[in-house]
């Protein structure tokens, strides 16, 4: 912004030579320009609805499309994490996000609508990041089926409002562009919940390749499932919360080079959506 903001005195100083900075001459024949409205940002891909317009549920791109791989990473936060985030318990992982951004390495984060209260200045910095796109989590992060590893339940009829909620948190937060993209708390689905969310027209996105960071003290341990079990168009699902995840950074540090020495290309879900799309499958 500082660069840009001195080219424009820059020109400006030298529009001695002109009428004024900024004046648009009109060309020839008296008509004057008018400056063509700005494209409208493509649509993003999602799936068509399953079933009886079930919420349609995407779990990996096309084996044959080339070897690509989607890291996905939950910003997981309850609702009721607030006193603990207080008392200094961290949910974020800013290093984790700084060392992607170092790597270059493009990835999805599932942000619940509370860690994007906790944390907006870093929600909005991962949203407005081209790198990174933002996905829905829900609100709240309670589980949409009984018996979820021991997450509250939220009831049927809310299920729709923690989308919304979400979503909601993320614009407030200056998430511009959060995707149609919801991801499950705890992976956690049946008929019932993607009943419940069909109207949101939302993908729900699940995964592949568990990670196996959540709690993890082994770093090299995290590496090698991921590396074991990435085929081309994987999801990997890992964490963005040093409190429930604190070895995810390093793992990444030792997966990134491997994938892409074995001919990895870094996707985002977005991309893995739209191949499987055209393909015709999810």
């Amino acid at each position: 912004m500082i660069t840009y903001a001195r080219r424009v005195i820059t020109v400006c100083a030298l529009g001695a030579a002109l009428a004024a900075c900024g004046t648009v001459k009109a060309p020839q024949g008296g008509r004057t320009a008018v400056p063509s409205a700005p494209a409208s940002p493509a649509k993003p891909p999602t799936l068509a609805p399953g079933p009886a317009g079930l919420t349609p549920v995407f779990t990996s791109g096309p084996r044959a499309g080339g070897k690509t791989v989607a890291l996905t990473f939950d910003a997981d936060m309850t609702a009721d994490q607030g006193p603990r985030a207080a008392d200094g318990e961290h949910f974020d992982n800013p290093q984790l996000i700084a060392t992607l951004r170092a790597l270059k390495v493009p990835a999805t984060v599932f942000m619940t609508g509370r860690w994007a209260e906790q944390y907006p200045i870093q929600a909005r910095g991962i949203g407005q990041d081209p790198l990174f796109e933002v996905a829905n989590h829900s609100y709240s992060h309670y589980a949409f089926t009984a018996d979820c590893y021991g997450l509250p339940t939220v009831g049927v009829e809310r299920m729709r409002t923690e989308v919304e909620r979400a979503y909601t948190a993320f614009r407030r937060a200056g998430v511009r562009d959060a995707k149609p993209y919801f991801r499950f708390p705890g992976g956690c689905y049946d008929q019932q919940a993607l009943r419940a969310l069909s109207a949101t027209g939302v993908t729900a996105v699940q995964w592949d390749v568990v990670g196996g960071d959540a709690f993890a003290t082994d770093a090299d341990a995290v590496a090698r499932q991921v590396l074991e079990g990435v085929r081309p168009g994987s999801v990997v699902v890992l964490h963005c919360t040093r409190s429930a995840a604190p070895t995810t950074e390093r793992a990444i540090r030792t997966v990134v080079p491997e994938l892409r020495r074995q001919g990895y290309r870094f996707v985002k879900v977005s991309e893995l959506i739209r191949a499987a799309a055209t393909d015709g499958r999810s």
